[in-house]
């Protein structure tokens, strides 16, 4: 059994640079640090975008009108890529991952329920990093999670997991505007706590993925209120998991 079990959400923003191609390099570091957690029996579930980027890469723009079609083309396409990628960088690593697309029924009572909790657990207790996605190319709209943040959420509930690390691209929650001179991060948020003072909106171009600072506190406190310490923090910076588990005060932490 593994001393930890814990659940990575990385988001689109933190794997791609400003012309939103994938940067591999911090794909390595990701896995990099995956890889040190599991020296020390800390066992890891990930939850990665990516896909519709990735896809983009490949077929470059698409002649579909449809804006749904349109990202269940790009992310058929690049699903296979993005794992291809994840394979191979782990394999340098001396690791093996799997791929598993839930869709939201997996997380409602019953037989879906069950079989999900079944193959993680299943994929842990081998050693093997279970690397999650939404279906995109199946997903039905009106049941398609909000973003990976709930379904980030949602896995680390189910598996009971010890913590949630949400990656992003700022360091953390911020009382105004992350570049704003008289904003500050805040270190510690209840489950409990109104936030909505904090949230900016965000327009995001296609494939640069659907969750904002909003949606990753909510979901966030989700997580904490069952008692998953959740953390939110700068996935850019190279050691930023390890530090979290090292008890280092990095991001924002909604706990408790």
């Amino acid at each position: 059994m593994y001393k930890e079990r814990i659940v990575i959400k990385v988001g689109t923003n933190v794997m791609t640079n400003k012309d939103n191609r994938i940067v591999r390099p911090v794909l390595r570091n990701l896995v990099r640090q995956i890889a040190e957690l599991y020296d020390r029996d800390i066992m890891v579930v990930l939850v990665s975008s990516g896909s519709v980027i990735a896809g983009k890469e490949v077929l470059g723009k698409a002649k579909i009108k449809n804006k749904t079609q349109r990202r269940q083309v790009y992310s058929s396409i690049g699903q296979p890529r993005m794992m291809r990628l994840y394979y191979n960088i782990f394999y340098d690593y001396g690791m093996k991952c799997a791929q598993v697309l839930p869709t939201k029924r997996d997380f409602s009572p019953g037989v879906h329920r069950e079989n999900m909790i079944s193959c993680v657990e299943g994929l842990m207790q081998e050693g093997v990093i279970p690397i999650a996605n939404e279906d995109d190319a199946v997903s039905v709209r009106n049941s398609m999670f909000s973003d990976n943040d709930e379904l980030a959420s949602l896995i680390a509930q189910l598996i009971e997991a010890d913590r949630l690390i949400i990656l992003t691209d700022i360091d953390g929650l911020y009382t105004g505007h992350p570049e704003a001179k008289d904003s500050n991060l805040i270190s510690n948020v209840d489950p409990e706590d109104d936030l909505g003072r904090y949230i900016k909106s965000s327009n995001k171009a296609e494939g640069e993925g659907r969750g904002g600072m909003g949606s990753k506190l909510d979901y966030a406190q989700a997580a904490a209120a069952n008692n998953i310490p959740t953390y939110i923090a700068n996935g850019t910076n190279p050691n930023t998991i390890i530090d979290i588990i090292d008890g280092k005060d990095v991001g924002t932490k909604v706990s408790l």
